[in-house]
């Protein structure tokens, strides 16, 4: 039976070839992008070659929290049941590092966004449903005080740290939401895919897009990804491995969730 998968991210690079892997199989699609004319031509692309699914856009700004708190509560309106949740949203590279609300992009876009959306729409989950962070090889330990705005990081060292942070709190949110949540999973898809992250960054093409996209596949309706809550999947290594040691500390992915916690509240975020 079909699913319905909501994927973040989804007009460029791994998430529209992941969108279109996804749409072949007959899944209901809610598509997130930030601006309106790719999700359109998105999803155009998609219905013309699919036309029998049911696909939804959702337009929201992910460095803007609060856009990406009214984007939660119209999928928690609309939706009673969400079977998968795809994080795939992220920044790489920005000429403009800090947000108007003082804080680093790269962290708000690549780990509390994703983190106010898993928690704000948690009711619409149920214990089969999965939740799959798209994280790195590239993880770094966490400076708490780039992550409130207090430091500026380089592109790379603030890309590193926020993919652990993701990791980090997946591994947390599965540790105390337990077996009656949905199942939490970091997947690294691969290094130097070739998508425009990876062009902007390094300068060159970078390898096969369908890597990163047949694993996002795999880990979103596999049973082989089925009773692996609170775990990383390394696609380099095509097998699950263990994180950066900082993720498996829960002393540290606690005071990690705090620190996201407070950000949230100071920007009015409230009842997470």
């Amino acid at each position: 039976m079909g699913k319905v998968i909501l994927l973040t991210g989804a007009t460029d690079g791994i998430g529209f070839e992941t969108a279109k892997m996804l749409a072949a199989k007959g899944h209901t699609l809610l598509l997130h992008g930030r601006n309106e004319s790719k999700l359109s031509h998105t999803k155009s692309v998609l219905a013309q070659q699919y036309r029998e699914i049911v696909i939804e856009t959702h337009c929201s700004d992910f460095s803007n929290l609060a856009d990406v708190e009214a984007f939660a509560s119209v999928v928690q309106e609309r939706y009673s049941t969400i079977d998968v949740l795809i994080n795939n949203a992220g920044v790489f590279k920005t000429p403009h590092p800090i947000t108007s609300t003082g804080y680093d992009i790269r962290f708000i876009v690549n780990t509390i966004a994703p983190y106010l959306l898993t928690r704000k729409i948690l009711p619409v989950f149920n214990s089969s449903s999965r939740v799959i962070n798209l994280s790195s090889a590239a993880q770094a330990s966490v400076n708490l005080r780039a992550l409130n705005g207090d430091q500026i990081l380089s592109d790379s060292d603030a890309y590193a740290q926020s993919k652990l942070a993701l990791t980090m709190w997946t591994f947390q949110l599965a540790r105390i939401l337990g077996n009656d949540a949905p199942a939490f999973i970091a997947v690294n898809p691969a290094s130097f895919l070739g998508s425009k992250m990876v062009k902007e960054a390094y300068g060159h093409e970078g390898k096969d897009l369908h890597i990163g996209a047949n694993i996002l596949i795999r880990a979103a309706l596999s049973d082989d990804f089925s009773g692996f809550t609170g775990q990383y999947f390394d696609n380099d290594r095509g097998t699950w491995t263990q994180p950066h040691p900082d993720a498996l500390d829960e002393v540290k992915n606690k005071a990690l969730i705090t620190a996201i916690e407070q950000i949230l509240i100071k920007q009015g975020i409230n009842n997470i």
